[in-house]
């Protein structure tokens, strides 16, 4: 499954700090980590300066999908190649694989980015000598990084609100401001602080029904595949809640869904789908849920909740 496509934009490795409680590194840390390969891919596109205090102009992460193939465990080598899926006016989806020495991909991030001046004011056209190297660094997706379960149709704009959360009853998980180390060189929260703040927050969702398993099974919880959406920028100091709901369940999975909203407007400045499922952290597979646990929590579920 070992993938050569692209050009190699980042090597690095897992520290123990970046790993939780399941033993392996955490959503929030993969994310961080593609975006240091974001940088690395930027730099291949004539756009080095890119995420710099002094850059005139930015890639503005809009959406990202990713999948989770193989876990990476402390002290682990990780690299990561890239290139270019699409490329439009404005727009552009990137493909970037972060790989394990053997090849291996660990995880796959379809990143949909924007062309914008630093201060995320204005989307301005592509200048033609991006265009020509995104035209040298095109990529076919690969059958492993194309989405699974969830569903990447455009949407033009949230469904979230404060005013429908409360109206739907969906579960707290999240209440907090965006503080100096979450923000970038622009001042903007950074896009892997929305996966850490569901990661922090996913068990005043998922409760107990998080560990189900067998007498004796030491059972925790994974993600297998993300789809996350920034609609707006929060900045240092600006306050976040985030509320959540399972969409859908079956024995192999739960279907997540998350609004991150500005409690002072009500307006969301992102939301994230995933799929979640039960953990054995011993055998490291995946654990089915038994069927009176998924009426259970499909008796709670929150189909209406949209992205």
């Amino acid at each position: 499954m070992a993938w050569d496509g692209g050009r190699e934009i980042w090597v690095g490795g897992v520290n123990t700090w970046e790993c939780d409680e399941m033993g392996h590194l955490n959503v929030r840390h993969w994310v961080a980590k593609s975006l240091e390969a974001l940088a690395g891919l930027a730099g291949e596109l004539g756009m080095g300066d890119a995420f710099s205090p002094r850059a005139e102009a930015t890639l503005l992460v809009r959406e990202q999908h990713v999948r989770f193939l193989k876990e990476a465990h402390p002290g682990a080598a990780l690299s990561a190649r890239g290139g270019v899926l699409s490329i439009e006016a404005d727009e552009a989806r990137l493909l970037i694989v972060i790989q394990h020495p053997d090849g291996a991909p660990g995880a796959t991030f379809q990143t949909v980015v924007r062309h914008a001046t630093a201060d995320g004011a204005r989307i301005f056209p592509w200048p033609r000598r991006v265009v020509e190297r995104a035209q040298a660094l095109r990529v076919d997706l690969p059958d492993f990084a194309a989405a699974r379960t969830i569903d990447l149709s455009p949407i033009a704009a949230s469904a979230g609100s404060l005013v429908s959360a409360e109206q739907m009853g969906l579960k707290r998980i999240g209440l907090g401001v965006v503080g100096a180390p979450d923000v970038d060189g622009f001042g903007r929260m950074r896009p892997e602080i929305l996966m850490g703040k569901i990661s922090d927050g996913i068990l005043h969702l998922l409760g107990p029904d998080r560990g189900i398993g067998a007498e004796g099974q030491r059972v925790g919880g994974a993600a297998l595949e993300y789809r996350l959406i920034h609609y707006g920028w929060p900045r240092l100091g600006d306050r976040f809640e985030l509320r959540s709901a399972t969409a859908h369940v079956e024995e192999r999975y739960r279907l997540l869904r998350h609004w991150m909203l500005d409690p002072e407007t009500g307006r969301p400045w992102a939301a994230a789908e995933n799929v979640a499922v039960g953990f054995d952290l011993d055998a490291r597979k995946v654990v089915r849920l038994p069927p009176d646990a998924v009426a259970r929590i499909q008796a709670t579920a929150r189909p209406e909740m949209k992205l």
